[in-house]
């Protein structure tokens, strides 16, 4: 699966997924650091990825106003970094690539 990391996702996160076997793009190495949430959202429908964010209040308009967006999750931010990469690793493998295609997540 194909994952894009906004900028307030830690870089372990994205190291984990690609230990994983997944694709793990960070923010930073593709658009300005300051890119506008819109712009952000558009590179994730452009892309296919699905984007893994802190930051819900922004993205969940925006992924309501698209319903065919590749998906968003949400990382809630946990007592440890460890919990973060256990609830996001069960949510991947609960969900699948079609759970997340078009959903709004919670990990």
């Amino acid at each position: 699966m194909k994952f894009f990391l906004d900028h307030d996702v830690p870089s372990d996160i994205g190291s984990l997924l690609r230990h994983w076997g997944h694709e793990a793009t960070n923010l930073r190495d593709v658009l300005e650091i300051t890119a506008p949430d819109e712009a952000v959202f558009a590179y994730v429908c452009e892309h296919t990825s699905t984007l893994v964010t802190c930051n819900r209040n922004h993205f969940l308009a925006l992924a309501g106003s698209n319903p065919s967006h590749p998906g968003v999750i949400i990382l809630i931010r946990r007592r440890t970094r460890h919990l973060e990469c256990a609830h996001l690793h069960a949510l991947i493998a609960k969900a699948g690539h079609a759970g997340l295609h078009g959903n709004i997540n919670f990990a």
